[in-house]
């Protein structure tokens, strides 16, 4: 039981301006209350939540990420989603403090360490990648065809590389 409920967690951490992150709405559904009681106790509590912690989605990215995930129209929002990081998600068992929060919380972290335990294990992965980053960049370089049609597609692919071997930013440490 407990293994499938962090599967279902995972299912639900998104990678958005290189965080992975969490919906408000998902979130509020795990804690079992409205997305709206969720992000009304974030606002009383606004000091505790960085922008490295939470930030609001814009149109674009809530647009591609509604089509990512095939929820045209279970969304009906007035106002853009809100988004909660790692660190986030921590911050919230401070601000929802119920014996459910804290539960849900404890199956969060552990579905955010599975995830970075699975990064870390594909390091074999990691150098095959940039070892295909290379190449790719020698064909651009040593192509007789500049400006090519196929330029620009192998620009993308070396971009989405670098997003896939790229380690996430450390967030500023706090505490001792």
């Amino acid at each position: 039981m407990e293994e499938n409920k962090t599967e279902l967690i995972k299912n639900l951490i998104y990678e958005i301006r290189g965080h992975k992150v969490m919906l408000d709405s998902d979130l509020a559904k795990l804690y079992e209350i409205e997305t709206g009681v969720l992000n009304r106790a974030v606002k009383r509590n606004i000091e505790r939540f960085p922008a490295f912690f939470m930030f609001q989605l814009s149109e674009e990215e809530w647009g591609i990420l509604r089509c990512q995930i095939g929820i045209l129209n279970k969304y009906n929002r007035k106002y853009l989603p809100y988004v909660f990081t790692e660190h986030g998600v921590l911050m919230l068992s401070s601000v929802l403090n119920s014996p459910k929060a804290i539960n849900v919380n404890i199956g969060i972290m552990q579905a955010f360490v599975q995830l970075r335990q699975f990064v870390i294990s594909r390091s074999d992965t990691n150098e095959q990648i940039t070892e295909l980053r290379r190449l790719l960049m020698l064909h651009i370089e040593n192509s007789e065809y500049k400006f090519s049609e196929y330029d620009e597609t192998i620009k993308q692919i070396i971009c989405a590389l670098n997003n896939l071997t790229e380690k996430p930013k450390e967030a500023k440490k706090i505490g001792f």
